[in-house]
Formats: structure tokens, C-alpha cells, sequence
């Protein structure tokens, strides 16, 4: 390949906080905690961390390794190695397309609660007043004053995906401003992106730092580590644990978006890639912990609280129902009174037993919550409760904010590189470029900001990337293995690294790594199948809380469509190239030679 000139990043250390600004994103955060909630807590790290090493870092290794010897983006990388490969990297710009629509979307909502932080009283601590000002609204009674803020005031969502409204002009602002501030991250390709992440890529683990001291020291916090770290070895029995973890390591180093392949494809072409891609996958993964750590801190401040809270309730109840004095009951000694009010009046107890509720500290934690859930609803529940809540709130979504863009960098820049190898982008100016770029995604996105958009979002959430990840990351290594050539491979390696990979690195991307992520495949197929028709969660009115149903027939053939369109890429662009090459090679079997010719 020529080494022809490219712009660069400024340093090594730039590349390094990029790919970890990129690769720790809200999956740390509100993903990572909650498969530890699922599936054992601290046992769950037994198979996590093997499948870093089976899967994760040799997979890391081997994009940038295809970045930096190509330096190009991922469509003209792969179609470099094999022009039947060409659509491994156009379904990547696809499926990161896909991202960047709805992923901005979140750092939409994390704008519309930080602005709303400032206010003297969090607007979701306290439901707000109806509309004839006689008591608060009633379905914010049915739900929680966080529920209720989130559903309601922050998405003002519909009662069904069916039902469609207008745009919530606050989200749509929120949404411009996100795409605004993207666009300037960008603007200038590395060069801006390169300044951009020495913030990005820091400051989150200052606030987690802070939210860690904050949060060891909440009442109650000691319950949800202890929680975090009380390792639940059955667990390591189930294959759905491991496969969670598998999928949480895939996904949360960014395999198959073309985002690393972007970023190396800007390295020097010595670069010590090697080295690199082993330091970000061990930081991505301790990044995880140390969120977790964090979170279930905020996890048993919260279940503590809710705990002592139907303890009083049922205090109260006692107190007032049996007559009691004030001081006879206290929260520590409700269990011991309810046994013995039982046992004494059981007539009088029995007509309780509708009114009691079972205060439970386990059950509590045992709650598991993910994604918007635990970022918007679980953790705003936490901060309304702690003293100077507004500067807890603030903190905790300007990191939310900063995860959101590092990770958003490069989602766009895997659109916009491999758009920029080809000769008819590559002549119009960059500034330019990137800005229709991110102003094309603007407008489609704005069709989360309706009342039905929170369910678009939860489709793409759902099903937008993770068949054809699988699907493309896959193709990718058996691609590398078996018609690129390992021995080819090697040499490119070496003729960057001046070493040849050693036995681990072989043994993954021959054996190990395509087995792995053929059983994904496999699993995930067997499951979307044996799961009937697909569902997604309404927010009922009526009830305060969301419910499961199914989707539309007009969303379960978009699902479809979501689940072919960027897979469809690699065999259609085969199809196209060797249709092209049986063309070209008909026309000159046709084509008569000189002989005839002078004949």
C-alpha cells in the first residue's frame, strides 16, 4: 500500500484518548452494572474478563492493524484487500448511520436535564400541581415524580408507537445544539477531534471520581457494594451469562461501526498499535468496574432509602391503627412489632393485610434496571435525595454529555472518512462536507423528538446494530484469516510493528474469535425467532408505568428492513464486482485482435 500524505493525529497520546473516548461511552455506565446486577454480581467478571481476551482485544487489534496499514476509511480498506469486500465497509457506514440518528438523541435528553438542574427545587422531585391547583396531577401519583418527569415532561410520549404527535420543541432545540456541538468536534477532521478528546476522554472519570467519594459516603451505600461484590458462582452455569458477557465486551469496545479502522487509518504507519489496542481494552473494561463500583453505591443509597421509606409507612400504619404511642415503634424494631401485633389481635391484624406493604432490602436491590432507565429515572431518583441535589445533578449529566459526544466522535467519523476516500468527496471541502454530514442526520433524527419517537428509539436501539455487527465483525475476521492470508497479515504487521504477532494473536483470529461470534450469531438468530413477535415497552397513562406490547405490522417490517438493509451490503456488492469483472472479462473475449483485424 502507498503511503501517501494523510492527515495525521498530533501524537500518539491523541490516538489513544480518541479510541478511549470512543470505546467508553453510556454502555459503562448503564449497561455494564446491570448484566453484573443479572448475572452474579462479581462472579459475572470470571466470564467477562475471558471473553476480553478470547474476543475483545484480539478483534481491537485487528482493526486498527487494517486502519494503519490501509490508511484509509473502511469501504476502501476492505474493497483494498478484496474488491468482493468492499461491502463489509459500506454496511459499517451504514449501521453507523443508524447510531448516530438515534445516539444523539440521548445527549438531546442529557441537555434538557442539565439545563433543568439549575432550578431552586429539581423539577422531577415533586409531582407537579394539576391544572385546577386542588392536589398533584394523578398519573405522576400513579408512577413516580421521576417517571413522570421523564415520560411525560422530558419526552411527552404517546400511548403507543401508532400514535403519533408533533415535535417537543424543547428536544428538538436540545437535539440541534447536540448535532451543533458535534459538527464543531469534527470540523476539521483529527485536527479538531484530536484537541477535543484530551476533555472528552478525562473529565467523565474526574466526576466518576467525585460521584465515587460522594457515594461510598450516601446512608445505605455500603449494601448495594457489598451487593456488586457478593459473587453469585451458580450463575457462572447459565450459557445466557456468558453470552451476555461476550456481547457486552463486542459492544462496548465498538467493534464493526469502521470507527477504529477510521482512527488508525490517521496513525503514522510505525505506530505501536499493538500496545495500544491491549492499554484501551484494559481501560475500557476497568472504566466498567469502576462505573459499577460507582453505581451500585448509588444503588443501595437508593434501595436503602425506598427500604426505610415502606418501613415508615408501615410504622405509621401501626401506630395509628392499633393506637399506639408515638416512641413504641421505631424502624428498627417494625418487623418485631408486626410479629407481635399479629399474635395478639389477629382478627384486627388480618383486616391490615391489604394496606401492608413487604418491605424487603433485597428485593430492592435485586431491582435491575438498564439504559434510559437506570441513566434518567434510577440515578435522578438518587440525586433528588442528596443534599445540594443540584450540583449532584449537574455533575452526573454534564458526564453523561461528555460520554455521549466522545463516543458520537466517533460514530461520525466512520461515516466520514470512507465518504472522503472516494475522488468526487475528496475535491469538496471538508468543512463543508462534515457539516451536510451531520446536518443530513439532524434532520432525520428529528422524528425522535415526537411523542412516539422514544418507541423509533427503542427499535433502533434494539435492532439497528446488533444482528449486523455481528454479522460484519465476523465476516471481517475470517476475511483477514482465511482470504487476505494470516502469513500476509503477519508480514503487513511486521513491516509496521517490526515484529511478526506472536502465538495468542493467531490462535484468536484463526480459531477462537470466528467460533465465539459464530455461536453469537447462532444465538441471536435462535432467540429473535424462538421470541415471537417482536415488543416494546407503552407507557400507559392510566396505570403510571410502561407495559409490554407488540409492535405494529408497519414496525415489525421496519425491524426487518433494519435487521437486512446494512447486512445486505456485502453480498450485493460482491454480486455487483463479480458481475462487473464477468462483463469486463466477456468484452474482451469478444474484442477481435490485430490479426483478424489486418486480415
Amino acid at each position: 500500500m502507498e503511503k501517501d500524505a494523510r492527515p495525521s493525529w498530533d501524537n500518539h497520546m491523541q490516538f489513544v484518548l480518541a479510541c478511549i473516548s470512543y470505546a467508553v461511552g453510556l454502555g459503562n455506565v448503564w449497561r455494564f452494572p446491570y448484566l453484573c446486577q443479572m448475572h452474579g454480581g462479581g462472579g459475572f467478571l470470571i466470564p467477562y474478563f475471558l471473553m476480553l481476551f478470547l474476543e475483545g482485544v484480539p478483534l481491537f487489534y485487528l482493526e486498527l492493524a487494517i486502519g494503519q496499514k490501509m490508511r484509509l476509511g473502511s469501504i476502501q480498506a476492505w474493497t483494498a484487500i478484496s474488491p468482493y469486500l468492499g461491502g463489509v465497509g459500506l454496511a459499517s457506514v451504514v449501521t453507523s448511520l443508524y447510531l448516530c440518528l438515534y445516539y444523539n438523541i440521548i445527549n438531546a435528553w442529557s441537555f434538557w436535564y442539565l439545563f433543568h438542574s439549575f432550578h431552586l427545587v429539581l423539577p422531577w422531585a415533586d409531582c407537579p400541581i394539576n391544572s385546577n391547583r386542588t392536589g398533584p396531577v394523578e398519573e405522576c401519583e400513579r408512577a413516580t415524580p421521576t417517571q413522570y418527569y421523564f415520560y411525560r415532561e422530558t419526552l411527552d410520549i404517546s400511548s403507543s408507537i401508532e400514535e403519533n404527535g408533533g415535535v417537543h420543541k424543547g428536544q428538538a432545540l436540545c437535539l440541534l445544539l447536540s448535532w451543533l456541538i458535534t459538527y464543531l468536534f469534527i470540523v476539521k477532521g483529527v485536527k479538531s477531534t484530536g484537541k477535543v478528546v484530551y476533555f472528552t476522554a478525562t473529565f467523565p472519570y474526574v466526576v466518576l471520581f467525585i460521584y465515587l467519594i460522594r457515594g461510598i459516603t450516601l446512608h445505605g451505600a455500603v449494601n448495594g457494594v457489598k451487593y456488586m461484590f457478593t459473587p453469585k458462582m451458580e450463575q457462572l452455569a447459565n450459557p445466557v451469562t456468558w453470552i451476555n458477557a461476550a456481547t457486552q465486551i463486542f459492544f462496548s469496545l465498538g467493534l464493526g461501526f469502521g470507527s477504529l479502522i477510521a482512527y488508525a487509518s490517521y496513525n503514522q504507519y510505525n505506530n505501536n498499535f499493538e500496545c495500544q489496542a491491549i492499554v484501551v481494552s484494559l481501560i475500557n473494561s476497568g472504566t466498567s468496574i469502576f462505573a459499577s463500583i460507582v453505581t451500585f453505591a448509588i444503588y443501595g443509597f437508593k434501595a436503602t432509602v425506598n427500604y426505610e421509606n415502606c418501613l415508615e409507612r408501615t410504622r405509621l400504619l401501626l401506630l395509628n391503627t392499633f393506637n399506639l404511642a408515638e416512641d413504641s415503634i421505631i424502624i428498627n424494631n417494625t418487623f418485631q412489632w408486626v410479629e407481635k401485633l399479629n399474635t395478639t389481635f389477629p382478627q384486627q391484624f388480618a383486616e391490615l393485610a391489604n394496606q401492608l406493604e413487604d418491605c424487603d432490602l433485597q428485593h430492592e436491590l435485586d431491582t435491575a434496571v438498564e439504559g434510559t432507565g437506570l441513566a434518567f429515572i434510577v440515578y435522578s431518583e438518587a440525586i433528588k435525595n442528596m443534599p445540594l441535589s443540584q450540583l449532584w445533578s449537574v455533575l452526573y449529566f454534564i458526564m453523561l454529555l461528555l460520554l455521549g459526544m466522545g463516543s458520537m466522535l466517533g460514530n461520525v467519523t466512520a461515516i466520514i472518512t470512507p465518504l472522503q476516500d472516494f475522488k468526487v468527496v475528496s475535491h469538496m471541502n471538508s468543512e463543508l462536507f462534515n457539516g451536510l454530514v451531520c446536518l443530513f442526520c439532524l434532520l432525520l433524527s428529528l422524528g425522535f423528538t415526537t411523542s412516539s419517537g422514544n418507541y423509533w428509539f427503542t427499535m433502533f436501539n434494539d435492532y439497528g446494530a446488533t444482528f449486523s455487527l455481528l454479522f460484519i465483525v465476523l465476516i471481517e475476521v475470517i476475511s483477514v484469516s482465511y482470504i487476505y492470508g494470516l502469513t500476509r497479515f503477519e508480514k503487513d504487521i511486521k513491516d509496521m510493528l517490526g515484529h511478526r504477532p506472536n502465538w495468542y494473536w493467531k490462535i484468536m483470529w484463526a480459531g477462537t474469535s470466528p467460533l465465539l461470534l459464530i455461536a453469537l450469531f447462532v444465538f441471536y438468530i435462535i432467540s429473535y425467532i424462538q421470541g415471537g413477535t417482536p415488543r416494546y415497552r407503552a407507557w400507559n397513562k392510566e396505570l403510571g408505568k410502561s407495559m409490554v406490547t407488540e409492535y405494529p405490522v408497519f414496525g415489525q417490517v421496519f425491524i426487518g428492513l433494519l435487521l437486512v438493509s446494512s447486512v445486505i451490503c456485502v453480498p450485493l456488492t460482491a454480486l455487483h464486482v463479480y458481475c462487473r469483472n464477468r462483463k469486463h472479462g466477456n468484452q474482451k473475449k469478444r474484442q477481435p485482435t490485430g490479426t483478424t483485424v489486418l486480415a
